[in-house]
Formats: C-alpha cells, structure tokens, sequence
C-alpha cells in the first residue's frame, strides 16, 4: 500500500517581486493577468499554470524553478 504524500507548490514570487521593487499591480501588467491573481499565487490559493509560471518567472528575471517548487517529495 503505498502512503499518500500531499504536496503543494511553494513560490517566491512575492520575495522575487520586492527584489524587482514591483508592486502587484506592477506585476500584474507585465503578465497579463489581474493584481487578484498575482495575490492569489502570492499565498498559495492558486496554483499558475505552466505558461503563467514562466511569464512569471520572465518578468521578473528568474528562472521557474527559482520561483516555484514543491514540497513533500518523494523519498
């Protein structure tokens, strides 16, 4: 029986935004979506899809991965 790992994506993104001195707003703008959005990836009650997380991650100067990860991997 193999045991369930819950895992989430952890982000960055806030930490990599103040680096950049963007707002939300700002942020937003760059990517094309609204200022909701970008808060809502901020604390975890949306996941970015695949294009939104590299749209992201170019704004902003970094690579995904530098951006998001996930927690609780697998062993």
């Amino acid at each position: 029986m193999e045991a369930s790992i819950e895992r989430r994506l952890l982000n960055r993104l806030r930490v990599a935004r103040a680096e950049r001195e963007l707002s939300q707003e700002q942020l937003a703008t760059l990517a094309g979506v609204t200022r909701q959005t970008i808060s809502s990836i901020e604390t975890g009650q949306y996941v970015p899809s695949a294009l939104l997380a590299f749209v992201l991650a170019d704004a902003l100067g970094k690579r995904v991965d530098e951006l998001f990860t996930l927690s609780g991997g697998a062993t």
